[in-house]
């Protein structure tokens, strides 16, 4: 069985353009999909936010009128689950990336605000495609490759292709005033974004790299991991 990382935002606000926050945090489903996906195949699964400090549910994924009554209770039950996990997570930056096997970012508008900016994150994205290791960012969790430069500034994964929520699907079913467009700045930084139906579920392989459009993506992309790490 493998160590499993998986990097989750401590942004509790999104900056919209006009200066004003919004909350935010991780989408429950995407990450707990992921989670319990990984942990019930029998993986070591680790969870890190910038500076170890907790790590916030955005309240739009557990609320039962966006998703629904069911669902809602069931993230909500298993969140209650690992809520230890979740108000105590690792340091980022103590983890060290030969430790684990692949890293794994789950979404929310969360990252855009803290882990697209994070050194710690960039060196161990950096250091795990060095190495091969699976990464693995979905829905705005891409917004986290972002923190990945090379020492001449340019961009890790520029030139590889990725998928991520889309500019139409956040125009149509985002946060309204979104500071950027995640799908159009990884483009601008190089990267080859390819993006599937709004609102289906699209996953783009690219070797190691492993990503998801968005929440209708979470189960792809963790079976996608769990082939890859199990190959």
């Amino acid at each position: 069985m493998s160590r499993v990382l998986i990097v989750l935002t401590a942004a509790d606000s999104l900056t919209l353009a006009d200066g004003t926050g919004h909350p935010t945090g991780f989408w429950a489903e995407e990450f707990v999909v992921a989670h319990r996906g990984l942990a019930a195949a029998g993986h070591d699964v680790a969870i890190a936010t910038p500076g170890g400090r907790p790590a916030p549910v955005d309240p739009a994924s557990i609320d039962p009128s966006a998703v629904g009554g069911r669902l809602a209770e069931e993230l909500r039950d298993y969140l209650g689950s690992i809520s230890g996990q979740l108000e105590h997570p690792a340091i980022l930056e103590d983890m060290r990336v030969e430790d684990y096997a692949t890293v794994v970012l789950p979404g929310g508008h969360g990252p855009m605000e803290d882990l697209a900016v994070d050194p710690a994150l960039g060196a161990i994205l950096g250091e795990a495609d060095e190495k091969g290791a699976v990464i693995a960012p979905f829905c705005h969790g891409p917004a986290g490759l972002l923190s990945a430069t090379r020492q001449d500034g340019s961009f890790r994964f520029a030139g590889r292709r990725m998928t991520a929520f889309t500019d139409a699907e956040e125009r149509a079913g985002g946060v309204p005033g979104v500071p950027w467009l995640l799908a159009q700045r990884l483009a601008e930084r190089g990267a080859i974004v390819e993006g599937g139906a709004p609102w289906t579920s699209h996953v783009v392989i690219d070797r190691n790299l492993i990503t998801g459009q968005n929440p209708q993506s979470s189960r792809a992309v963790t079976r996608a991991v769990l082939e890859a790490i199990s190959a």
